[in-house]
């Protein structure tokens, strides 16, 4: 059975860890923003002008599962404990 505390580690690096993904993701939209477009639009036959709004959905999307999942939760029980 896990403890508190081992969950409590989990959670913190599993946080660090999306946190950085997250970054990750974000720097790359910006900076290749062109070539990403590029690439989905042929891999996926989206339209250009539709594809920003969903690489925003996408970082939006994934940074409340972020802060629901991981954060959340590591922060109640760093308080806890």
């Amino acid at each position: 059975m896990i403890t508190l505390h081992e969950l409590t580690i989990f959670l913190g690096w599993s946080s660090l860890i999306n946190i950085c993904i997250l970054l990750f993701s974000t720097l790359m939209v910006v900076v290749c923003r062109d070539w990403a477009v590029k690439i989905h639009c042929k891999m996926f036959d989206l339209d250009p002008a539709a594809v920003p709004k969903m690489y925003f959905e996408y970082l939006a999307q994934y940074k409340v599962l972020i802060l629901v999942f991981n954060l959340g939760p590591y922060i109640a029980l760093r308080v806890m404990g």
